[in-house]
């Protein structure tokens, strides 16, 4: 059986994508960042007057892109602690990965599932953090 799942009450994909896929008794996430469903706000962004990005709060991203995963997961029909593996894309290792990891094992301290950090040049909006989830349903 292969399900796409999309849901409302995550941020709309920026392309042409389900928010998950249930493939079996396993479910992929697409890439999911902090962006706010309905509004895409990004949480601790600042801009200029001319709109560029000025500065983000790596702590804020963190906790709205940790609910947009457990939104999807629980849409889907999993939950949490059904995650097996992660892995987390961040724009800037060297000044977010100190706070991104302590939040992290507060979100994850029970769900343990396998984690692969990388860092990358950018993501497709003005995002800092995004994750790419399987979990089991």
């Amino acid at each position: 059986m292969k399900k796409k799942i999309s849901t409302d009450k995550a941020p709309k994909p920026v392309g042409a994508y389900p928010h998950a896929r249930q493939v079996g008794n396993l479910l992929f996430l697409s890439g999911i960042g902090p962006r706010e469903a309905g509004t895409n706000n990004i949480p601790g962004n600042k801009y200029d007057a001319k709109g560029k990005l000025v500065k983000y709060d790596i702590a804020a991203q963190c906790h709205s892109v940790f609910k947009n995963i457990r939104t999807v997961l629980e849409e889907s029909g999993s939950e949490w602690n059904n995650m097996v593996d992660v892995t987390v894309f961040l724009t800037n290792m060297k000044r977010d990965f100190k706070i991104y990891n302590e939040l992290y094992a507060q979100y994850f301290k029970d769900a343990q599932p396998c984690r692969t950090t990388v860092e990358i040049k950018s993501l497709p909006t003005p995002i800092a953090i995004e994750l790419k989830v399987i979990a089991t349903i």
